[in-house]
């Protein structure tokens, strides 16, 4: 019977190494134990191929404001047809109206219990920045500490370097304007529109 490497068999079944190893500690994957490493066998791969019961994904979608409520509805539903396509088990939807800067988002902190207790074993999102505006490299890091993966749907690299650079300052002016003055006060609303403003007369 031929064994199989974990960067193989992790392949082979879709997910990260990282995954391999902790279904291997829980015992959710037999292996082979030889010297430092482990070989898995075919017949498990087969196994969970067959049980369908891969990943469980967790739906993650993010607006900035209120009024884009609806682009939320559509984001999200968006998201579930992609992870039907896939064949994805979605264990949860998660959705946050609020800005990218804000760590103390509801959602957010929901989908980091679900990561720690080892309930997840993948997120899907459209954008990299509906996560988090900064620091996607650490969070994805983290996550995968965790044996979760990270699944960006579309590319940020149609986005120019200028047009990211604008999007970004207008999410700190935003988060920081909001602070200062109140999310929904006018004073808020004519500052965001004058940096707009100034910013595509450049």
């Amino acid at each position: 019977m031929r064994l199989y490497r974990t960067g193989e068999a992790a392949k082979k079944l879709g997910v990260s190494k990282m995954t391999i190893l902790r279904w291997i500690q829980s015992g959710k994957l037999k292996a082979h134990r030889i010297g430092k490493e482990y070989r898995v066998p075919e017949s498990e791969i087969k196994r969970l191929l067959e049980g369908k019961t891969l990943d469980k994904v967790v739906i993650y979608a993010r607006v900035s404001s209120q009024d884009q409520k609806e682009d939320l509805e559509r984001q999200a539903e968006y998201l579930k047809n992609y992870c039907s396509s896939k064949g994805y088990q979605v264990v949860k939807i998660l959705t946050d109206i609020s800005s990218g800067l804000n760590e103390n988002r509801k959602g957010l902190k929901q989908l980091f219990k679900l990561v720690e207790n080892g309930e997840i074993t993948k997120v899907v999102i459209t954008y990299k920045d509906r996560l988090t505006r900064f620091g996607f490299k650490y969070l994805k890091q983290y996550f995968n500490s965790h044996g979760v993966e990270i699944e960006v749907i579309f590319d940020d690299e149609e986005k120019t370097p200028e047009k990211e650079l604008v999007e970004d300052l207008l999410a700190i002016v935003t988060s920081f304007a909001g602070k200062l003055y109140g999310m929904r006060s006018h004073k808020k609303k004519r500052l965001v529109e004058a940096v707009k403003n100034a910013l595509r007369d450049d």
